[in-house]
């Protein structure tokens, strides 16, 4: 979601809608050939050994280059060129590749791709004249920033074959994942949004859970599998042109800390603690609604049952966990469909606490060009929520198929976050408009959320009866608010976990899904509800995958949002738990975020954290003092049922064919087809046979884990050992949340 993972040398925009899927770069042979790999400047890899690698790139490059321009007045009109014509640029492309993702049809992919080879020409013709420069010897502190992002050809580095085929595999794998339906062989089929995302979020039954579980996977992660090896190494060349090792050391430069892993590595075991906790509670609380033949209190959950079709963020099953159920209910839902609300309502409410920070308005082409539900004239949309920056300095547009629920409300203060930030760095240079780090970008409207997810906030709203204040309300509020920020924290760190080893070869492709869920294994504790295969490819089901999208930025969003939060609570003056502060209407608050994000991305990231908090690093302090009650609570809980933390039994898994009913499940389709929101015919279950795919492969369980073993495990020997290792933007901009 955040432009500030854009590589040096592109635009955001540019790599985003390149990681994207949908720009198809297809220069000339002619102009792919005139481009020389002369990176003069090194990447922050993540390890010595990487670091050194493109360093030595970088050197190599330089030498083979002597006569490179130090005049700083050159540099200053070739920066101020390059400007002047990306604005044109880009608001050009950006307007096809909105139009794309609001009605796919053949003649708007034709005029993207015509849209696409004027980005592609631009990207080279300046990318090769940026690398003419020494940025080593140029003063300018700001020029120097925005030739070495230039430098960066990205893919467009690639010979033009491999460009033309590496943009067809994006725009196949997004295309694939975006029309995915589950289908009856009647016709009648369900779509992720809203169709398959309000089962998982509503049954409670095993079997309709499972049934829309494997669906999905069956129809979008396995059609994605045959494109992804050779997008693998696809991407891999392109960021060795650039000088990188390979794409995950290019993804991993754009937060330019050298120490980036171990850092995220110290964050995630600090919170640790917190998840396992919850993870046992939640457990237990499943096993209560399941029964012990589908839950093992000393094992892993099955994947299946947390409320979300990834189980990223459980709190869907909220009133499965409740811890007191007797206190004034949290539910805002109904409440926000008796008063009427709609999609337009949340995003103008959304707005105004931003204005009541003092902060920038949304221009009038906001409300009269975004996308805020889904069409009902028939088109076919990208549904994932995206903010979009349009390179003018006054439209921005967010596209998102809201449904009028709380959920969604907190997405409509993050995407309009992502709004926010645009507005306040649009008289950046264009190679400027960025977060500080791509996690920026993510957290700044979630800062917002934090504080509009309040009972006094959300009572404020007429939303609920009353603010609460009562022990058992504050550890109702704190569960609901940990099913999604700590349950969210090992997701969102193993997604790439997984993706960089890919790029770096230790994860090959005959093993994809099978140490995809020796990750989800270790860090989240979860397993497949059913065998899975070779033939399998569960990460293709998450939309970031097909799209290219890296995700670590979102485990780094939910770690600096509760920092944020906690310095702006302190600069309104808020006094008492952290988890009770809101910030509305504080000028104080707003004035830190609005310094901070109209710096973009013109200094580097710890300045930015500075401004904000005081000091300038990452830390999972602040997330620890909002959630302490709830982790005191949750650790008396589960010693006076003598929880085991962590899944010591490992191995376990369910046996699907135990759990799988056609009768029932038939029953719920037919029941949701009365109820649920959605206009296709009558949906029907599936033939076991049919529904849970064709296994030509051996089957297999996750049974794998990192060398060190699942928290509360036994050491696994050494065959059964993983590898160690260290979670809503479309594209044009943002990438949106994480869900």
């Amino acid at each position: 979601m955040g432009q500030g993972w854009a590589t040096a040398g592109l635009p955001s925009l540019l790599f985003l809608l390149l990681c994207y899927g949908h720009p198809l770069l297809v220069p000339s042979q002619e102009a792919s050939q005139q481009v020389t790999v002369t990176h003069g400047t090194s990447s922050q890899a993540t390890t010595s050994s990487q670091t050194t690698t493109h360093q030595a790139t970088a050197h190599q490059a330089s030498a083979q280059s002597p006569n490179l321009v130090t005049d700083e007045a050159e540099a200053s009109k070739f920066v101020e060129e390059y400007d002047r014509t990306s604005q044109v640029v880009w608001n050009e492309y950006a307007e096809a590749n909105w139009n794309y993702n609001t009605n796919i049809t053949t003649e708007t992919s034709k005029i993207l791709l015509q849209k696409n080879m004027q980005i592609a020409n631009h990207t080279l013709k300046y990318g090769t004249q940026a690398r003419k420069f020494d940025v080593n010897q140029l003063q300018n502190t700001t020029i120097k920033r925005i030739i070495k992002k230039v430098q960066d050809l990205e893919r467009a580095a690639l010979p033009a074959q491999e460009l033309e085929e590496y943009n067809k595999i994006l725009l196949d794998m997004e295309t694939t994942y975006s029309v995915a339906t589950v289908c009856h062989p009647n016709g009648s089929c369900l779509q992720l949004e809203p169709d398959l995302t309000n089962v998982m979020a509503t049954s409670r039954k095993y079997e309709d859970l499972l049934w829309a579980w494997e669906g999905w996977r069956d129809k979008a992660g396995r059609a994605i599998l045959q494109f992804y090896p050779k997008y693998v190494e696809l991407i891999n060349q392109a960021a060795r042109l650039n000088g990188y090792v390979d794409a995950g050391d290019s993804w991993r430069s754009m937060y330019e800390t050298p120490s980036l892993e171990q850092d995220l590595e110290r964050l995630f075991q600090e919170l640790q603690p917190l998840y396992l906790n919850l993870h046992a509670y939640v457990r237990r609380a499943l096993h209560r609604h399941y029964g012990a033949q589908h839950i093992n209190l000393e094992g892993p959950i099955p994947a299946h049952l947390l409320g979300n079709m990834w189980a990223q963020t459980w709190s869907n099953i909220y009133d499965l966990v409740v811890p007191f159920p007797s206190a004034p209910s949290m539910d805002t839902t109904e409440a926000m469909l008796k008063q009427g609300w709609t999609p337009r309502r949340m995003f103008k409410e959304a707005d105004d606490f931003f204005t009541s920070l003092g902060l920038l308005p949304v221009p009038p082409e906001f409300w009269n060009k975004s996308m805020l539900e889904k069409p009902t004239d028939g088109r076919e949309v990208v549904c994932h929520a995206s903010a979009w920056d349009f390179y003018n300095g006054k439209d921005f547009r967010i596209k998102q198929c809201t449904t009028v629920n709380l959920e969604d409300l907190v997405v409509a203060h993050h995407e309009m976050g992502h709004i926010q930030y645009f507005m306040q760095y649009k008289d950046l240079p264009v190679a400027l408009r960025e977060g500080a780090n791509p996690g920026f970008h993510e957290a700044i409207g979630d800062v917002l959320a934090l504080s509009v997810s309040t009972p006094k906030h959300l009572h404020s709203l007429n939303l609920l009866s009353s603010e609460g204040g009562s022990d058992e309300h504050d550890i109702n509020f704190l569960m609901k608010m940990a099913l999604d920020k700590i349950a969210f924290i090992p997701f969102s760190y193993l997604v790439d976990q997984w993706r960089w080893r890919v790029f770096d070869g230790s994860i090959t492709k005959e093993n994809y899904n099978q140490e995809w869920w020796s990750l989800r294994l270790k860090y989240q504790g979860l397993c497949p509800p059913v065998p899975r295969t070779q033939g399998d490819f569960d990460p293709g089901a998450k939309f970031h995958i097909p799209s290219s999208v890296p995700y670590i930025r979102y485990f780094v969003s939910f770690i600096i949002q509760f920092q944020f939060h906690e310095a702006l609570c302190q600069a309104a003056g808020h006094t008492g738990p952290l988890h009770k502060c809101d910030i509305y209407q504080s000028k104080e608050a707003g004035q830190r975020l609005a310094t901070a994000m109209k710096l973009g991305f013109s200094r580097p990231w710890p300045e930015a954290m500075q401004l904000i908090t005081g000091q300038p690093n990452m830390s999972a302090s602040a997330m620890l003092s909002y959630f302490k009650p709830l982790l005191d609570w949750l650790r008396t809980e589960n010693e006076l049922h003598g929880e085991k933390l962590g899944w010591p039994q490992y191995n376990w898994t369910p046996n699907s064919d135990d759990f799988y009913n056609e009768t029932e499940t038939k029953i719920f389709l037919q029941f949701y087809d009365q109820t649920g929101i959605w206009d296709h015919g009558a949906p029907h279950l599936l033939p076991p046979s049919q529904a849970r795919g064709t296994r030509e492969a051996p089957v297999y369980m996750s049974k794998r884990a990192a060398s060190s073993g699942p928290p509360g495990s036994p050491k696994l020997p050494p065959a059964a050992q993983g590898h160690g290792e260290v979670p809503v933007h479309d594209l044009l901009w943002h990438p949106g949340p994480p869900v």
